[in-house]
Formats: structure tokens, sequence, C-alpha cells
């Protein structure tokens, strides 16, 4: 992570950053998001307290942003751009039709607090959470699935990368005050209906397909791969740390339990490539050059 020639690069202190703030907004919401009434009742600390939890949520996306484009645009100078823009537009029209119409993640809409919405229904920064989630998944899946003969199995096991955030982030964000958004139709998982987990998959593996054919393949080997689980994980711990925080402990066994499945798919996928190293003992290069 901390680049070729190691120490403090601009993409480790984004990454501590990102992970100070995370930390320290969950020490907020555990300790007065869910008791206001330990909140010290002085008007600057009050005030102070009111604007961060209003924005704690859109400052983490914007954050979020900011440090991954730092190692965008330091690996590949502007050739993710294109990219953006496309997972931008397949996003927002995803969740504008959902908003509207109920697919494809069934009816829902979103409160306020996370900000200025575009035709009065989705948060301009909700299709850019798309983008920062998609494109650590899509690198992750190229490292288990990196030929190209792979490409469809690859890009489907991107798109679920990227849902088993949603594992996390649903319940996390609309199961109880504060909500960010509001099911109207419910479903068993939090209130959350299953078809949201099929809308996920199907945005998701269209928006790899975005990835991959504006030139995800040429530049993905370029990110360095620690640093995306990294930073896949820190973006993961806020919406992870609430679930703890609220004691929702069946979506953290849920969300533990994808991941690992994930982690063991992958092991699996890439112990199955690898060629096999085992040789007897004749053609052992150093027997063999022994006997000549």
């Amino acid at each position: 992570m901390s680049g070729p020639r190691g120490g403090w690069t601009p993409e480790v202190i984004g990454l501590v950053v990102f992970t100070v703030f995370t930390l320290l907004a969950l020490v907020g919401y555990g300790l007065f998001g869910l008791r206001p009434e330990l909140l010290p009742q002085v008007d600057w600390l009050v005030a102070f307290w009111r604007i961060s939890f209003r924005f704690f949520a859109q400052v983490h996306i914007a954050l979020g942003g900011l440090v991954l484009l730092v190692v965008l645009v330091r690996r590949l100078g502007l050739a993710w751009v294109p990219a953006l823009v496309a997972v931008y537009l397949i996003a927002l029209a995803s969740e504008y039709f959902g908003t509207g119409y109920g697919i494809p993640f069934g009816n829902y809409e979103y409160t306020a607090l996370l900000g200025a919405k575009i035709g009065g229904r989705v948060p301009w920064l909700i299709p850019l959470s798309w983008f920062l989630m998609a494109v650590p998944s899509y690198v992750l899946a190229r490292v288990t699935l990196p030929a190209p003969a792979q490409r469809w199995s690859r890009l489907l096991f991107a798109a679920l990368i990227l849902t088993l955030w949603d594992l996390a982030l649903d319940p996390a964000m609309s199961y109880q005050s504060p909500f960010y958004w509001r099911w109207a139709d419910t479903g068993p998982y939090y209130g959350m209906p299953w078809i949201n987990l099929a809308g996920w998959v199907g945005t998701g593996f269209v928006i790899m397909m975005a990835l991959e054919f504006l030139g995800g393949m040429k530049w993905a080997h370029r990110l360095p791969i620690r640093w995306m689980v990294a930073y896949y994980g820190i973006t993961l711990l806020m919406p992870f740390g609430m679930l703890v925080l609220e004691g929702l402990w069946l979506a953290v066994v849920v969300t533990m339990a994808g991941y690992a499945a994930a982690l063991a798919l992958h092991v699996l996928l890439t112990e199955r490539a690898r060629p096999s190293t085992r040789r007897g003992p004749e053609f052992s290069p150093t027997l063999s050059s022994e006997g000549s």
C-alpha cells in the first residue's frame, strides 16, 4: 500500500485519514447518536453534534471519493474518467427508476440525510458511492478470475462482491432511526425486500460490464491490490460498525458469512488456476545437475 518507495505516500495518507474519520464517526454515533441523553448540554457542542450527525454520511462518501481519486489519478492519469461517467449514469438510472417505479430494487425513497437530490429522488452522492465500491470490487474479482476467457464469470463475481456491501449497508441505514432511505415494499431482512438484492446484482453486473469494456482490463492491474482491499474494508466499516453498535447481530453474521463465502470461492478458484509445482525426485533441478 505504501507504493514503490514506501513511506507516507498520498495513497497511504488518504487511507489513514479515511480510517480516522470513520472511527471517529462510529465513536460519536455509538456514544451520542444512539444515546443522545449522554451528550453534554453545552450549546456549541450540541450545535456541532447536530451538524456532524446530519452530514457524517455525506462526508464519508465525499471523503471516500477524494481518497480514491488520489489513487486513480496517481496510477492511471485520466484513463478512469469514462468509467466514472458510465457508472454514475448507470447507477443514477437504476436509482431513479427504483425510487419512482420500484424497479429494480423495490419501492423506496431517500430522506434528506444524504443531501440534495437529482430530480427530487436520488441524492447526487449515491451514484458516486456505487463507483467507489465498484472499482475495488472489479479489481478484486480480476485477481480471482484474470483470464480473458473468464470475462462473464469475472463480471458476475465482481457484482456479487459489490452486492455483499449491501448486506451491511441496508439494515444499518434504513432499519431504524436515523433513516437514510425508507422502504415501501418490505421483506424479512430488516425490512428489505428480496428483490433489492436481485437489483443490486443486476445493476452491479451492468456496472462491471461498463468498467470492463471501458478499459478496466487494461488499467485494473495498475491499481494496488492491498490498497484496494483496505479501501473496500474501510468503506464497509462504517455500516458494519453501525450494525455492531445497534446490536443487529443477524446482519453482522450474514455479512460476515457472505464475505467468508466470497473469500472461500476466491481461494478455490485461484488454487485451481495455479499450475502444480509438485515434481518427483527425478525432475529436481538440483538432482539432475548433480548427476550430470
